[in-house]
């Protein structure tokens, strides 16, 4: 049987443009999606598919909203749960789908949930807020968390906060879901950790900054039981020719074959291309390119790591390019696709 993909987008509704979750078939060969239905959850600000590939989970007004996935790429809608806070805009699953990790950018709160064996969500775990001030008035003046979820073995949980400049790292128990603060990567001031992911054998560490747009490369080891965060590197997030005071990277992206990582950017609209050494974990960048939208808010990358679209928020619009990893370019390959309001994009093996 052939692998059918399936890619859903969040966005907001509260203009009533759009549902929530717009679902599209993928052709992965070519590079495009076709518009299929959507889905209605009140403002979805960012999704995430569980690493079993069977549910997924979207960030609403009401809390957090659990999906399953069908066999023929619709979405079943399961339940629903409060997290008793204000709306978040990150959420993620740990490597063996038992908890849920949700991030609060307006109350600067990390919630943890505990996922069902059925998939659905379940009660909350821990509720940490941050506490403090930050350096930039408006931006970074006070707790922001933006991004968050465990570490590869599972031991520890790291909660990216913009406000803060600082990636708090958190000792996990896996059997009560609760956290406690041990210890922090503290960054340079009006820096803006925004968004991080780990290499797939999780020996390194890719910190992107909202503020100063650059990314960050770590190595991770234990030294014993002590979380050990070295960094190695630091590489432009975008064209210091082309960013100004408005710029603002905004997400990041590894390829399928963790080769390659993107990078996208508000304010000069661009996409930025690294390729990723396995061994060593340095970035070099391929190029960064405009992306034909305005505020690519997140990525999506196809299976095949050949194409990727960009979710443009402020031009209500899904743009699609071809990768040239050997000349360092990124060709549209399609029309560019409507859709209201756009947050994220997920692109996702359907299980049946």
């Amino acid at each position: 049987m052939e692998d059918m993909y399936m890619a859903y987008v969040g966005s907001y509704s509260y203009s009533g443009k759009a549902k929530g979750i717009t679902i599209y078939d993928v052709n992965v060969a070519d590079g495009s999606f076709r518009y299929r239905n959507e889905e209605e959850v009140e403002d979805s600000s960012y999704l995430c598919v569980s690493h079993s590939g069977k549910y997924l989970y979207s960030i609403a007004d009401e809390g957090l909203v659990s999906f399953r996935i069908l066999p023929n790429g619709g979405l079943y809608r399961m339940n629903s749960v409060k997290i008793k806070g204000m709306r978040g805009c990150h959420v993620t699953t740990g490597r063996e789908d038992k908890y849920i990790f949700v991030s609060g950018y307006h109350d600067g709160k990390e919630t943890v949930l505990r996922l069902n064996p059925d998939g659905t969500v379940g009660e909350i775990t821990a509720g940490i807020y941050h506490h403090g001030l930050g350096t930039v008035a408006e931006r970074t003046f006070r707790p922001h968390v933006s991004c968050g979820g465990r570490t590869p073995d599972g031991r520890f949980a790291l909660v990216a906060d913009i406000g803060l400049d600082q990636v708090k790292i958190y000792s996990f128990n896996p059997t009560s879901g609760t956290m406690q603060l041990v210890d922090a990567i503290r960054c340079d001031l009006e820096s803006g950790p925004s968004k991080f992911l780990f290499s797939r054998d999780g020996r390194f560490f890719y910190l992107m900054y909202e503020v100063k747009h650059i990314i960050d490369v770590y190595s991770y080891h234990l030294d014993g039981n002590k979380p050990v965060f070295e960094k190695i590197q630091t590489v432009p997030a975008t064209d210091p020719k082309n960013s100004s005071s408005m710029t603002a990277s905004c997400s990041i992206r590894m390829s399928p074959d963790d080769l390659h990582l993107f990078c996208s950017n508000a304010g000069d609209n661009s996409v930025s291309v690294y390729n990723r050494d396995p061994d060593t974990g340095l970035l070099t960048q391929l190029c960064c390119l405009p992306i034909a939208g305005d505020y690519p808010k997140d990525l999506g990358i196809f299976p095949d790591g050949k194409h990727i679209v960009c979710v443009n928020h402020a031009s209500n619009s899904l743009s699609f390019f071809t990768v040239n990893y050997e000349k360092g370019l990124l060709v549209m390959c399609h029309r560019s696709l409507p859709v209201n309001e756009p947050n994220c994009c997920v692109i996702t093996k359907v299980i049946r």
